[in-house]
């Protein structure tokens, strides 16, 4: 199978791709793997709604937190405190990552810059177990590599990454967008929507999407919202590492901020190639130092609606970065 695969569909056949996916995104997925929760293994028991949690926890300077305790953490649903059944420190539970580059014009300066960065990164984060995709977007989205824990394949993917203008530079082998529509444009939206929801929505476990972008978005089909609520559905944590180069616009960092705060991961900003090294060695280190935290919510209605969560500890020099809430399941019709 081409490690190429086209997943951006222009016009109505692509809104109608995603209604038909959008029932399946899950309110919870079952975990990768069983960890240990007060000395005894957890029960996988999606039908009471255990919800999980990975959290990271950083001091004012900055530095990531690993020695905190159970005592240490609170859970708040909807402002209700729930009593955490579940919580262990995870190092090494596997991960499933999506690495998604900004191939638009905005980016032609940085490329070779991020594909270096990238490659480095996956083989400093990914360990025995992990697998990763590489989607680049610019006009469309592109899958480059699926799901796999082979090294060479993800770094000739991310090789492969080329910068999409008018005029030309299309993938090799790419024909470009389908029906040769949306000359221009960066459809971000588009490609987290279904790196979520098409793509991480049949993985279980620890999931994250890393994004290389400046965060402008032109030309989505579906709306920032959209976005959020298919990372949220399918507990997904996305990091934005935001380069932005002022000779277009200095892109969107609130729209970046929003995505990595609504979905419990991080925004970092980078100015230059040094920078860029740093913020990926940062998100290494997170996906690295994380603690779950599981509980069943005292709310036990099945209205698929979505509830807030907040996640605290005692120290409040102390901040912690956890998903801002869930989507109840819904109870089957008839």
């Amino acid at each position: 199978m081409s490690l190429v695969k086209k997943i951006g569909i222009p016009g109505l056949a692509f809104v109608a791709a995603f209604a038909l996916a959008m029932p399946a995104l899950p309110g919870h997925p079952q975990t990768k793997s069983q960890s240990q929760s007060q000395g005894q293994p957890p029960v996988i028991r999606s039908e009471v709604k255990l919800v999980n949690l990975f959290a990271t926890v950083r001091d004012k300077n900055k530095r990531v937190v690993t020695d905190l305790k159970q005592d240490d953490f609170k859970v708040f649903e909807d402002n209700h405190e729930e009593q955490i059944a579940f919580f262990t420190k995870e190092m090494d539970l596997p991960i499933t990552l999506g690495l998604l580059l900004d191939t638009s014009g905005s980016e032609q300066y940085m490329l070779g810059a991020i594909q270096d960065a990238g490659a480095r990164f996956l083989h400093r984060v990914l360990r025995k177990g992990d697998e990763a995709m590489i989607i680049s977007f610019d006009t469309d989205v592109d899958l480059l590599a699926d799901f796999t824990d082979d090294r060479s394949i993800l770094d000739r993917a991310i090789n492969k990454a080329r910068i999409n203008t008018p005029g030309g530079g299309y993938i090799a082998g790419n024909p470009g967008p389908v029906g040769g529509l949306n000359v221009t444009g960066t459809a971000l939206y588009d490609a987290i929507y279904l790196a979520c929801g098409d793509k991480l929505n049949g993985e279980a476990g620890r999931k994250a999407v890393v994004i290389v972008t400046d965060a402008e978005d032109e030309g989505s089909k579906v709306k920032l919202e959209d976005a959020i609520e298919a990372a949220q559905k399918t507990d997904t944590v996305i990091h934005i590492l935001l380069v932005a180069d002022r000779r277009f616009g200095g892109g969107r960092p609130d729209v970046a901020h929003k995505l990595a705060e609504e979905t419990g991961g991080r925004m970092i900003v980078v100015n230059n190639e040094k920078k860029l090294e740093e913020a990926f060695d940062q998100i290494s280190e997170e996906l690295r130092s994380q603690y779950t935290l599981g509980y069943y919510p005292t709310n036990g209605a099945n209205d698929g609606k979505f509830r807030k969560i907040r996640v605290d500890v005692d120290n409040k020099d102390y901040k912690v970065l956890a998903r801002k809430g869930y989507y109840a399941p819904r109870a089957p019709r008839g």
